[in-house]
């Protein structure tokens, strides 16, 4: 059945078949390194070729970016007043979290903060393979899976706070393409949000159906709206497990109520 282009939310037909485990890859890359994560693994890389090389990129999407999202896409970022109204809140970073929903998804983000750099916890497995420069030079720092890596892992967030660097999430954790609920958010970030007092900003990725010449070029995929919501604070007046499951469940809320989703058939809890 196709859908009703003035559904609200709109829901794309793509044909696209999800998993039934929200925690399941629907995109798995060939691995092509083997990484170990260890006290010797560069999680912050300082050498001057990687700075150099990581400023050409951002100055790429800065310029060259900026301008194909919205053609390609037909991205349109709505509430981005929210950010300059609490610019105060930011002073010593911010935690971005949105759903994960396109290849070209943080990319967006950029786009909707503006001309701030992000770093974001990565997927082992996507640092292994084809892309693992491009998603290292954009501030991707692969997630250890075990006890002994996450101690340099978490140093390296350690060191990006003290310099006020902003963070990014994507806590359903996998890339379900153009997928429209919201699924359980994974804890991991939310706990950072805590330790660091950080505000999170929620935004969300939701969809329109294609018109005009969108229409007749990108058929029937849907064009893009990123909506940014209005930052929420952890509550450091409780103990550390009861504020972040209450921040987790606020911002997933909110991120339901953002993409305009009246009945989302997940729960918070991803873990």
């Amino acid at each position: 059945m196709k859908p009703n282009p003035e559904q609200v939310p709109y829901v794309p037909d793509l044909d696209l078949v999800y998993p039934a485990n929200p925690d399941a890859h629907m995109i798995l890359g060939r691995q092509e390194v083997d990484l170990v994560l260890d006290e010797h693994y560069p999680f912050l890389d300082k050498s001057p070729a990687f700075r150099i090389r990581s400023a050409l990129i951002y100055l790429g999407i800065f310029t060259l970016v900026f301008i194909i999202a919205p053609i390609r896409f037909g991205l349109k970022i709505e509430g981005r007043g929210k950010l300059k109204k609490h610019r105060a809140l930011f002073r010593n970073g911010a935690l971005t979290v949105s759903n994960h929903v396109l290849r070209w998804d943080f990319l967006c983000i950029l786009q909707a903060i503006r001309f701030r750099r992000l770093y974001f916890p990565a997927w082992k497995e996507n640092i292994s393979g084809p892309d693992r420069n491009l998603i290292r030079l954009v501030g991707g720092i692969p997630v250890p899976t075990d006890i002994h890596g996450m101690k340099y892992f978490n140093r390296a967030f350690d060191e990006l706070h003290e310099k006020k660097k902003w963070f990014h999430v994507f806590p359903e954790g996998s890339n379900w393409p153009y997928y429209q609920p919201i699924r359980p958010f994974k804890k991991g970030m939310f706990t950072m949000a805590y330790k660091y007092n950080l505000p999170v900003i929620p935004l969300a990725f939701s969809y329109r159906p294609s018109r005009g010449l969108y229409r007749i070029f990108k058929k029937n995929h849907p064009l893009i709206t990123l909506r940014v919501g209005t930052p929420l604070l952890p509550d450091l007046t409780l103990p550390r497990k009861e504020a972040v499951n209450l921040l987790r469940e606020q911002c997933h809320k909110t991120i339901v109520e953002l993409a305009g989703i009246r009945n989302n058939p997940w729960p918070c809890e991803g873990d």
